[in-house]
């Protein structure tokens, strides 16, 4: 089975409308680092809520693109 689009990594789960649902903001830094292997340098139980937050980043994306 193919990837659920070009570029993206894995399969995303996607809601009733079919757009991707977005990462749940309670979502650990730790964890968050584990997958992309990046260091944010930051608590890893900081949740991706208060990280995108006190960075003003709107989502998960935008955190990974640097956009």
């Amino acid at each position: 089975m193919p990837k659920d689009a070009t570029g993206m990594r894995g399969y995303r789960s996607r809601n009733e409308d079919g757009r991707l649902r977005k990462k749940r903001d309670d979502t650990h830094i730790k964890t968050i680092e584990d997958k992309y292997g990046i260091d944010l340098e930051v608590r890893g139980d900081m949740h991706l809520g208060t990280y995108l937050d006190s960075h003003w980043l709107k989502s998960l994306n935008d955190l990974i693109t640097g956009e």
